[in-house]
């Protein structure tokens, strides 16, 4: 038996659409998360079937789930009664969200993670997970000499993937650049992070350059199927990709199937110190909840200990309090689990948030990054004319949502700015 201490104290401490209406007698959970539906399924009939009381959960992406909450706050009245989203969800609903400071969550404390800027609780963190690299164990007889696969930089990460590449005769390195892939989640929070320090300010920096450049010596042993990958795990399980970098969701099926043959291990690190994103998603209550107690008890609910096994079980996001891990865990449990202890416990650990203050131009503000590797990797266009021409688009981003930095840019008087 072991406890998840790890994440729930370094991740935590950091930091209208048709669909079936839902009965009087259920409580509507519209979530942006656990969307495949393999999760959604668990997640109803796993996690919560166990709560007294009939729920609807639906989820949602970002635009339309923030749309359906806005038209029925404008109504002054609605069918959602809890909602499920990451930090940055809920960040431009904070004045239409209640007071959870008098669930009783037991020892659990989340300092000031979920106040959004005020003297209320207006959200309780409910699952956190984050992203990590994976590799086949026959990679590892070609690392670099002297690399510690647990403590990698991306000098040494592009040296491994030359040495694979060079030793199968094809590049096994796997990027999941697919159309429903996470690559912007990288290059905001692991490569800029670890060249600049930074995600937004410096993003036309001198220092951002050499990340771009560095990026371009690993695609050259980067698997050219990559712009068309999504889940790695796929890539992984047909040996295609020996070395993969994704979300632990998307590379759990690799440890579950084959447990023998798989090792997770921390994103590298850069000059600026070794670049992770944290992803904290929580539960709130809008002010239009139409049964406000019934509400609250499945925000409680959610944080029980059973129920945040049974969330780790059913999403591979893993519990933001201490818990008794049962021994049958699956293996992309156990295996994520050491390598993320690892990341967010190393000395230059240099955690990026996730955007904040975006609203709906969240998708636009990720679009950037999108285009910025498209146009330097796949097209082969110029660094810095890319960079400058970009920088122009995520300028005009920050100053109309009017977001304020956040980490692991300094906190900023007005929209984060970008020099």
């Amino acid at each position: 038996m072991k406890r998840t201490t790890w994440m729930s104290r370094t991740a935590l401490a950091l930091v209208a659409v048709a669909i079936p209406m839902t009965a009087n007698a259920e409580t509507l959970f519209w979530s942006t998360q656990a969307k495949p539906v393999e999760e959604t399924q668990a997640v109803r009939e796993q996690v919560l079937s166990g709560f007294d009381g009939a729920v609807d959960y639906q989820p949602s992406d970002g635009g339309p789930w923030l749309t359906r909450m806005q038209a029925e706050l404008e109504a002054g009245s609605g069918t959602i009664g809890v909602l499920g989203g990451l930090h940055g969800d809920f960040t431009t609903l904070a004045d239409d969200l209640v007071d959870l400071s008098s669930i009783d969550v037991g020892d659990v404390k989340f300092k000031d993670l979920g106040m959004l800027e005020t003297s209320e609780q207006k959200y309780i963190p409910w699952m956190q997970a984050t992203y990590v690299m994976a590799a086949n164990k026959k990679a590892l007889e070609h690392l670099p000499e002297g690399a510690d696969v647990m403590a990698l930089t991306y000098d040494q990460l592009i040296a491994w993937a030359k040495n694979v590449a060079d030793a199968t005769g094809s590049p096994k390195f796997g990027f999941p650049a697919g159309p429903k892939g996470l690559k912007h989640r990288f290059f905001q929070g692991y490569l800029y992070p670890s060249y600049t320090n930074s995600m937004v300010t410096k993003f036309r920096s001198a220092e951002a350059e050499t990340a771009w450049n560095v990026f371009k010596d690993l695609w050259q042993y980067t698997h050219p199927g990559s712009p068309n990958f999504s889940f790695m795990q796929e890539q992984l399980l047909s040996e295609d990709v020996w070395i993969a970098f994704d979300h632990t969701a998307r590379l759990a099926d690799a440890f579950n199937q084959r447990p023998d043959d798989f090792i997770a291990f921390p994103a590298p690190a850069g000059p600026t110190g070794r670049g992770f994103m944290p992803v904290v998603a929580g539960v709130a209550v809008p002010s239009t909840a139409p049964d406000m107690k019934e509400a609250q008890a499945l925000v409680a609910y959610m944080l029980k200990p059973e129920t945040q096994i049974a969330t780790l079980k059913a999403t591979n996001f893993f519990p933001v309090v201490d818990v008794e891990l049962p021994d049958d865990m699956p293996a992309s449990v156990r295996e994520a689990g050491k390598a993320i202890a690892a990341m967010s416990g190393a000395a230059d650990a240099n955690p990026g948030l996730l955007p904040v203050g975006l609203g709906e131009l969240g998708g636009k503000f990720s679009q950037v990054y999108s285009d910025t590797f498209e146009r330097i990797i796949l097209a082969g266009q110029d660094v810095r004319a890319v960079l400058d021409d970009q920088s122009n688009a995520l300028r005009a981003i920050m100053e109309e949502a009017g977001a304020p930095c956040w980490a692991p840019d300094p906190v900023s008087d007005g929209p984060c700015p970008v020099e």
